[in-house]
């Protein structure tokens, strides 16, 4: 069993870049189009949800569940839980088994949601079904690191986010098209989160086609199923590329198969990588979701009225699936942790360029440069996270890491409806800068490399 396991692992980093391979990253790429339509459209239909009268303007009540950013705080706090409480589900039932639960879950909580009239209860059903969306993020990420070779991790996860994001030019479309109108007496907003709750009608259409990780049946103790999906892969990888595959390299010590615990990432050498990644998430949500989830209120606060906000917004929106095609090519060809943080510095720079600008041109084009930047950084800081970790902590670890970015992103939902409130958008993109320059510092001064790197070399 033991080298049978260690040569599941070196089977797949050997293996070339095929259609094979790309077919899985999609597949599970569109189950996170789901979510990412979900985490957008809070920014989108804010506005629609304060013109029916259900929540009051971006400063209203600095921790009251009456304004919109108990709408943004809702999402991340059931993200918060469904990361932190969750996702070491992922490692016991494997990834296959709750890509389905979670989009299942959310599906379902995002449809009751949809039909709530009072502030109470849409914040209630907002934080069930967002806690779906926290699982199910960790756990497309193990999914993905899993799955493809050593040397395409970095362009792996750029597709996979490329994929992901074409869901948001359609939200902020589709809620430029509706949230302004009422159809039949019906919200348009209302319209907007039920087209997003279609995820369950794909679900099982998406997992007939999905393997389970060939590494973590291995680490399970599931050989032969982990050496029938392998040996499958490998044939059609043999196939398409026309090509014998080379043989495959074992990494010392990869073939143990211990145990995972918890208590591992306090201890070396995950100690480390476990600090580090808690300082970046508490502040790289600032900067990500600071500018995602609040750009028509900020467009709003200018002056600009709701329709032409939602026109702006959609523009922009429109960057977002260009952002990782644009840096698919160099994504593994320099150290991950130093993409991250000239991403970060990009985000400050453009971001407090954004805040200053009250021409449609200006503010169109420094937008699309945020937007691009934060594709930028979350595609490598995505594929960095599940590197840092072996194949048996992998998700639950990732997952009490990346959970530090929901928590923070709760208290920052209502930091920055005050900061807009007293400050105005310059204010906002300050306090945006110096978080992006605290997560240049930490990631690219102090972080571990991993570039082409084996997953089991890394966590040797």
């Amino acid at each position: 069993m033991a080298i049978e396991t260690a040569t599941i692992a070196a089977r797949l980093d050997r293996l070339p870049n095929s259609p094979s391979t790309r077919r899985l990253v999609t597949l599970i790429s569109l189950g996170g189009c789901f979510e990412f339509y979900d985490i957008f459209f809070t920014a989108y239909v804010a506005p629609g949800l304060v013109k029916s009268g259900i929540f009051g303007g971006a400063g209203s009540m600095f921790f009251g569940l009456q304004g919109v950013a108990s709408f943004v705080a809702a999402l991340f706090a059931g993200m918060f839980i469904g990361t932190i409480a969750f996702t070491p589900l992922s490692d016991r039932f494997g990834r296959r088994s709750i890509f389905t639960f979670a989009l299942l879950w959310y599906s379902v909580a995002t449809v009751v949601m949809a039909f709530q009239h009072t502030a109470t209860g849409l914040l209630l059903w907002r934080f069930i079904a967002s806690v779906g969306i926290g699982v199910e993020f960790v756990n497309s990420d193990a999914y993905v690191s899993e799955l493809v070779p050593k040397d395409r991790r970095g362009a792996a996860f750029a597709h996979n986010q490329f994929v992901m994001f074409l869901a948001v030019p359609v939200v902020a479309l589709l809620s430029y098209l509706l949230v302004p109108t009422t159809v039949a007496g019906f919200d348009g907003w209302r319209i907007v989160v039920l087209i997003g709750s279609t995820g369950a009608i794909f679900v099982w259409w998406i997992r007939l086609g999905l393997p389970e990780s060939p590494r973590w049946l291995a680490q399970r103790g599931y050989g032969a199923e982990a050496d029938r999906l392998m040996s499958d892969l490998e044939r059609r990888t043999e196939a398409e590329t026309g090509q014998n595959l080379p043989p495959p390299q074992a990494v010392a010590g990869e073939s143990e198969r211990v145990a995972g615990s918890w208590l591992e990432i306090w201890q070396r050498p995950y100690l480390g990588r476990t600090i580090i990644l808690v300082i970046f998430n508490l502040f790289q949500t600032v900067g990500y979701y600071g500018f995602a989830s609040w750009v028509p209120q900020f467009l709003i606060s200018h002056g600009i009225d709701v329709t032409r906000s939602l026109l702006y917004t959609f523009i922009i929106a429109i960057a977002n699936p260009v952002g990782p095609l644009l840096f698919l090519r160099i994504s593994d060809r320099f150290e991950r942790k130093a993409q991250i943080a000239i991403a970060a510095l990009c985000i400050a720079v453009f971001g407090l360029a954004f805040s200053q600008m009250t021409g449609a041109a200006g503010i169109l084009v420094f937008g699309i440069l945020v937007t691009l930047s934060n594709n930028w950084m979350s595609f490598s800081f995505h594929a960095y996270q599940t590197e840092l970790y072996p194949t048996r902590i992998r998700a639950q670890a990732v997952g009490f890491v990346y959970s530090w970015s929901r928590f923070s992103a709760i208290f920052t939902a209502f930091i920055i409806a005050f900061a807009l409130g007293r400050f105005g958008t310059t204010g906002v993109f300050v306090l945006i800068a110096a978080c992006m320059v605290v997560v240049a510092i930490t990631m690219g001064g102090f972080g571990p490399r991993v570039t082409r790197l084996r997953l089991e070399e890394v966590n040797q």
